[in-house]
């Protein structure tokens, strides 16, 4: 029992260290992405996390085999979808107030919840698509404010294009991670991350004929310090599903609300409204509940594969 809670500790604690160092990262491309291409901000992500990644599968002795693959157009289209997503999100991190990027994002466990019904055939009860709908009203609160629906220049606003950029980031990366369970079937979790970060490099890099800016120093300097922390928060994340079960940390994801609304406010001054912290509220209150009814079905799973005899 004590090795088990001391596992589940440190997962929870790697899960918390993993997001503390994706909001730093998502904070050095807010302070150097504005009137930066995002393309070239992936490039940038993608290239500079190849180096802990790499150290990270050397130290272990997973380099060689982390190449090895059967499946190398799944991997592909999984490393497009997202860097798609990562691209969207960047732009709407660029062009919204950190705490609405981040809180839109938590929009992405809903959207899996509907394509898991689609595409992997998922029993979902109503329960959770009562969930689900709950927590759109919550992006709908979260959103409103920020478009300019009644304004005449709903296509001008940056701030709608960023909503509407996140928006699509959450769906995107949800339809990623659907990719990737079908992935985990037949890849390991060394080859998986290391054929999308090598994707996510090659496809943004094909976005330079696109109009790529030139960058002062100190916008270089924090793009390649987000690549470095988005490649050790990867394994960080990584990690923490070693320790614990995902039901146990995924609850922690949330704790980015937090650290995104003292750094908005401090490092760029924006203040939070009141439209965010209750959006924010229900968008996460739905997650947490699609969470707990996933792990609860989970155990009933198993009880009842462990009390079912066979039939002959």
């Amino acid at each position: 029992m004590k090795d088990s809670q001391s596992c589940a500790l440190t997962g929870i604690a790697l899960k918390v260290a993993s997001v503390t160092v994706f909001v730093a990262m998502a904070t050095c491309i807010k302070a150097a992405g504005e009137g930066v291409p995002a393309g070239q901000i992936v490039f940038f992500r993608s290239l500079f996390a190849m180096v802990p990644v790499l150290a990270y599968l050397a130290a272990r002795r997973q380099l060689y085999t982390a190449f090895k693959t059967k499946n190398l157009l799944s991997h592909f289209w999984r490393g497009l979808v997202g860097v798609s997503a990562m691209a969207c999100g960047f732009y709407g991190l660029t062009h919204l107030p950190l705490p609405d990027a981040i809180a839109l994002g938590y929009a992405k466990p809903l959207v899996m919840v509907v394509l898991a019904s689609i595409f992997l055939g998922e029993t979902i009860r109503i329960y959770r698509w009562s969930a689900v709908i709950v927590g759109f009203f919550g992006v709908l609160i979260i959103s409103w404010p920020l478009l300019s629906i009644f304004d005449g220049d709903f296509w001008q606003s940056t701030q709608t294009l960023g909503v509407m950029a996140s928006l699509t980031s959450a769906v995107l990366a949800a339809f990623a991670m659907i990719l990737v369970r079908r992935l985990v079937v037949t890849e390991k979790t060394p080859t998986i991350v290391l054929y999308f970060s090598l994707s996510a490099m090659l496809v943004s890099l094909a976005t330079l004929p696109f109009g790529w800016v030139a960058l002062d120093t100190a916008s270089l300097v924090l793009l390649m310090c987000a690549g470095l922390l988005g490649g050790i928060a990867q394994i960080m994340l990584t990690q923490s599903y070693r320790y614990a079960e995902v039901s146990t940390i995924a609850p922690f994801e949330y704790t980015s609300i937090i650290l995104g609304i003292m750094i908005g406010f401090f490092v760029f001054g924006n203040i939070p409204q009141w439209s965010m912290l209750v959006g924010t509220a229900i968008v996460a209150g739905a997650g947490l509940f699609i969470i707990v009814r996933e792990h609860r079905l989970g155990l009933e799973r198993k009880s009842a594969r462990r009390f079912t005899t066979p039939q002959g």
